[in-house]
């Protein structure tokens, strides 16, 4: 009888980079975090607030991942944090790979923060760990309140989901607590942050909490 051919897990060569970009990321007590979430939920917003607003208490950088262009990266280096861009000509993740070849370019002495915004998609960037801490899954009000319902391994491995955009709630039909209840129910240890980058309402928790992760990076 012949030998059966067997295909490897292809999530295990980019779980053992993850692994090595994990300890890298522990050992140089840098608190790396992976965004994730649809197109348009406000990643880039939220991280230029972050950025003009901790500058003064983190060095922080980050590495974009887009299909095409540069655009988030200019957003990003404007704010005068490092910015790296991966253009992933068509992949809907970012994988281990990609980040730490983006990593090489980013100058890692004294960094506190490394935000990874993944490819906007609400089902791969979930299934490949990048070397992160802690998963961050962004929801907009614009959205629908079903998402985690709908899409439940990305609020199920998430450390924190951020509700954005809520200064639309008064034109959109949008249950705020029925979202809260759906990502509850598949990860009762989520954090959940509803706030504005318009009106920056709200922005003062996701801070403390960024505070607390980089405290602990657990």
């Amino acid at each position: 009888m012949g030998e059966v051919p067997i295909i490897r897990n292809i999530l295990e060569a980019n779980d053992r980079i993850a692994d090595e970009l994990n300890k890298f990321f522990t050992d140089n007590n840098i608190l790396c975090l992976n965004l994730m979430s649809s197109p348009g939920s406000g990643k880039t917003s939220l991280l230029e607030k972050t950025l003009t607003d901790l500058k003064g208490e983190f060095k922080m950088a980050v590495i974009e991942g887009d299909l095409q262009t540069d655009n988030d990266a200019r957003r990003v280096a404007a704010t005068g944090a490092q910015a790296v861009q991966i253009n992933t000509e068509g992949g809907c993740h970012l994988n281990s790979n990609q980040v730490k070849e983006a990593l090489s370019l980013i100058d890692t002495e004294g960094l506190d923060i490394l935000f990874v915004e993944n490819v906007g998609n609400l089902v791969c960037p979930a299934e490949f760990n990048v070397g992160e801490h802690h998963k961050i899954a962004l929801l907009t009000v614009t959205e629908g309140d079903d998402k985690p319902e709908k899409y439940p391994l990305m609020f199920h491995i998430s450390s924190v989901m951020i509700l954005n955009k809520i200064d639309l709630l008064p034109y959109v039909d949008f249950d705020m607590e029925k979202a809260k209840k759906h990502a509850s129910k598949l990860n009762s240890d989520i954090k959940i942050f509803p706030l504005s980058c318009r009106s920056r309402e709200g922005l003062e928790g996701w801070y403390q909490w960024l505070r607390e992760a980089r405290a602990t990076k657990a």
